[in-house]
């Protein structure tokens, strides 16, 4: 499913306008990535958490020429399901 392909969805769903539907998705997105950049979590009980971790630096290998490469450290985004999500997964 693309970004569109939600739009419609949710639109469907909900009887709102696809514009704004849209817009509302845009919202949630950008306030998850704010919450995200500041350091934050987002927790949404039934569906998932989002949260950030440390990925230390290490050395890699380049894998066309086998050369040696440094990797830096970064931030990673985590996303863990939450056991409602898992369930309606899971469920045949």
């Amino acid at each position: 499913m693309n970004k569109q392909e939600l739009v419609d969805a949710v639109a469907g769903r909900t009887g709102d306008t696809e514009a704004a539907t849209g817009e509302a998705i845009d919202a949630v997105r950008a306030a998850i990535m704010r919450a995200l950049t500041d350091g934050g979590a987002v927790q949404l009980v039934g569906f998932g958490s989002f949260s950030t971790g440390q990925r230390a630096a290490r050395t890699g290998r380049n894998p066309s020429t086998g050369a040696e490469i440094q990797i830096a450290a970064a931030r990673t985004v985590k996303f863990t399901a939450g056991k409602a999500f898992k369930d309606a997964v899971n469920t045949p």
